[in-house]
């Protein structure tokens, strides 16, 4: 290790076109790295939080002042490459012929509407997903209220393991790059000029989430709260169940900081505890609230970079191959921000905040008649969400699921369990019910329209 890889990856990051503020960002997680940070975080110097307030029982605030100074901002750089895609994620169809994004933009409106209120809608776009995003958007010509629609995410260089120089992979140089991790919303928001634009027109509070979760709507009362707090920053927690075992959890460290613990963050003797959802009671749903001025003023006197705790992510040079060269993706998580941010507050809300569409199993669900999509565009659920798990084989990728499900998914509002092994089609109206497990073993095994799955139904189940 020595400070020749630095200056390489410096100079890289330049010759790129990467703002200051970027490069800079990139040598304060570098030096981490260097000097022997892993970025995890043991129990031993964590304990659980108590009590956080309730969504339900905050004090009724009146919220018309802080929705006239409200931004919604949606992390919208994922290409949906677990599911096979090359554009972005949000562009899929969430439910009743509409994207993701064109849920997202009638919830927006819905909230302008009934409020009469001008908020924006911004997205940070990654140079992958731009494009697409941009053209799709057109489609809402009343969605532009005077500051940018988008900005975008930074890159930075992957490392060789090794000697923690810059990657080069002339077969493919896009494998060079990698994001950094959802964390650079911050400087990349500084460096896009969109911080400022947001100031300057009057904006203060900030909404993040993701674009894959649709039950991330701006709650008026939330904001209101938030705005009468005085707090810089407000995460919203969920409360843990079996299915958090991989996600991040909130901790009071021995500093007494609030932090977040993600998965990549435990060390591998502390990895029974992390699942404990119990213990660990409340987990992040990266559903942020930032005061914008706090945010300036931060970034003002940090240089642009916010000091978020490194995430190492190792991985190969070639993704598809393991027997090419490890390299590291330095990463880190906006949630994570929660620790930077002196007085950062945390807020417990119901699961209907925080449905994230990861894999083909999610959307299953979402799609079906689980939920519905309500005149507000909010995704409401009507019934528990089963326990879905396709064969990736078959349903991993979305062009294999759509045509698996050329009419729509079976009906899984009595559903307890819904399993499928092998290549199985389903044709119109199947309904599951309880328990259903599929194997259709070596062969393709199509199920008749109108069947009934599960509970009772004979040998098809």
């Amino acid at each position: 290790m020595s400070a020749a890889g630095l200056r390489a990856a410096e100079a890289k990051m330049r010759a790129a076109g990467l703002p200051d503020a970027a490069v800079a960002t990139f040598a304060h997680h570098y030096a981490a790295l260097e000097s022997g940070a892993s970025g995890l975080l043991p129990d031993r110097e964590l304990e659980p939080v108590g009590d956080v307030p309730a969504a339900a029982d905050l004090p009724p605030i009146d919220p018309a002042a802080a929705l006239e100074r409200a931004v919604v901002i949606k992390l919208n750089g994922g290409l949906g490459t677990t599911m096979g895609m090359t554009r972005a994620k949000s562009l899929i169809e969430a439910r009743d012929g509409l994207s993701f994004l064109d849920v997202i933009v009638r919830q927006t409106l819905t909230v302008r509407r009934r409020h009469g209120v001008r908020l924006p809608l911004v997205l940070m776009d990654s140079f992958r997903t731009r494009d697409d995003t941009l053209a799709a958007l057109a489609a809402h010509p009343d969605l532009p209220v005077g500051v940018p629609l988008d900005f975008l995410q930074h890159k930075e260089p992957r490392l060789r393991a090794n000697d923690l120089t810059p990657l080069r992979w002339p077969a493919d140089p896009a494998l060079e790059w990698c994001p950094p991790g959802h964390g650079d919303i911050y400087p990349a928001l500084l460096t896009s000029g969109t911080l400022d634009a947001l100031l300057d027109a009057g904006y203060r509070y900030a909404f993040l989430s993701n674009a894959d979760n649709l039950g991330a709507v701006l709650d008026p009362r939330i904001l209101a709260w938030f705005a009468a707090e005085g707090a810089p920053f407000l995460m919203e927690v969920v409360i843990g169940t079996e299915a958090d075992r991989k996600g991040g959890h909130i901790a009071r460290h021995a500093d007494g900081r609030l932090v977040l613990r993600e998965t990549a963050q435990t060390p591998p003797e502390d990895e029974a505890s992390f699942r404990d959802h119990a213990r660990w009671r409340y987990y992040n749903s990266n559903n942020l609230w930032v005061d914008l001025r706090a945010l300036a003023d931060l970034l003002g006197q940090r240089d642009g970079v916010v000091p978020l705790p490194l995430i190492v992510n190792r991985k190969t040079a070639d993704p598809a191959d393991r027997s090419t060269p490890e390299v590291i993706q330095l990463e880190t998580a906006m949630g994570a921000a929660i620790s930077v941010f002196d007085g950062a507050r945390a807020v417990c809300v119901p699961r209907t905040r925080f449905a994230p569409v990861k894999t083909t199993n999610d959307l299953l669900v979402l799609r079906s008649d689980v939920y519905r999509l309500t005149p507000e565009a909010h995704v409401e659920p009507v019934a528990e969400a089963p326990f879905v798990d396709l064969d990736p084989a078959h349903f991993g990728r979305i062009a294999d699921f759509d045509a698996r499900f050329p009419a729509g998914p079976p009906s899984l509002v009595d559903c307890e369990r819904f399993v499928v092994r092998g290549d199985v089609t389903f044709g119109v109206g199947v309904v599951a019910r309880g328990v259903v497990e599929i194997d259709a073993g070596a062969d393709r095994l199509r199920i008749p329209d109108r069947t009934v799955v599960g509970e009772g139904a004979g040998a098809a189940a």
